[in-house]
């Protein structure tokens, strides 16, 4: 059973620099302890991008220092908050296609992982470089690792959710072309499962029968009521991180809140 660790929407800072008061590099700190402490047999960490909130060389620098101490392999992914050149620039080894975006393939014995480069830039221009979208290159790509996937199911991670999500503001910044992606898709039909971030929320359920699941931030997350246009407002609530587990009879996807939670058990 392959057991994958998501953690999603890091926005590491420089050193002294804080997000609503939070620390990012001590929240994914103890992100990593964690999953060092009970979690060291994941078979990888899969990072979903917007993983430095400026795109600063310094903030990937404390990131790739802190992700050394991590147990596990890693994966790593981009999402609307970093620049590619910038993070390529520190993580020179980073799984790249040949096309130069930040995607790859990983297969374990009962599952291909499909990891996504989402990113709707260059140029950086706001709000446009926010939303996501696969090129035609990047589709193209895609097409080849659904199609070589042979009779392993397929698991799909991207920094942004191919659909709707319910929260306004997100859903003005998801992936613009989600019509060309399901249809994609749903023609090779091996897709069992799609991770996305960016909404900083936990959100679980289907689109065009697919089964999805969105995973909170180990930082800032994002407010409940659905209708605000503003994506940028944040809250202090748990930091947390995914887990998925591949079955003989699907995939199980759980959320660790893990500052707050609990291993002793109690007798009630």
């Amino acid at each position: 059973m392959t057991k994958l660790i998501i953690f999603t929407d890091l926005h590491m800072v420089p050193e002294g620099m804080t997000i609503i008061g939070i620390d990012p590099y001590r929240r994914l700190a103890n992100g990593i302890a964690h999953v060092n402490r009970f979690h060291a047999d994941a078979d990888r960490v899969i990072f979903a991008g917007d993983l430095a909130h400026y795109a600063d060389r310094a903030s990937y620098q404390r990131l790739k220092d802190l992700l050394s101490e991590l147990i596990p392999p890693a994966a790593i992914m981009i999402g609307n908050h970093d620049r590619r050149e910038v993070f390529l620039d520190v993580f020179t080894n980073a799984a790249t296609d040949e096309g130069g975006f930040v995607q790859q393939t990983i297969d374990f014995a009962d599952c291909r992982a499909v990891l996504l480069d989402t990113l709707f830039a260059p140029p950086y221009e706001y709000p446009t470089s926010h939303a996501g979208h696969l090129c035609e290159r990047r589709l193209d790509w895609l097409d080849r690792q659904l199609d070589g996937a042979g009779e392993r199911p397929v698991l799909l991670f991207m920094h942004h959710p191919p659909h709707a999500s319910g929260f306004a503001g997100i859903d003005m910044i998801r992936l613009i072309n989600e019509e060309e992606f399901y249809r994609l898709v749903k023609r090779h039909g091996n897709v069992r499962h799609i991770f996305a971030g960016h909404v900083h929320r936990t959100i679980s359920g289907s689109s065009r029968g697919i089964p999805f699941s969105i995973f909170k931030s180990p930082v800032h997350q994002q407010p409940m009521p659905f209708d605000i246009a503003d994506a940028s407002l944040s809250v202090d609530e748990p930091a947390a991180y995914g887990i998925a587990v591949v079955t003989a009879d699907g995939v199980l996807v759980h959320t660790e809140d893990y500052e707050i939670a609990s291993r002793d058990a109690v007798v009630a």
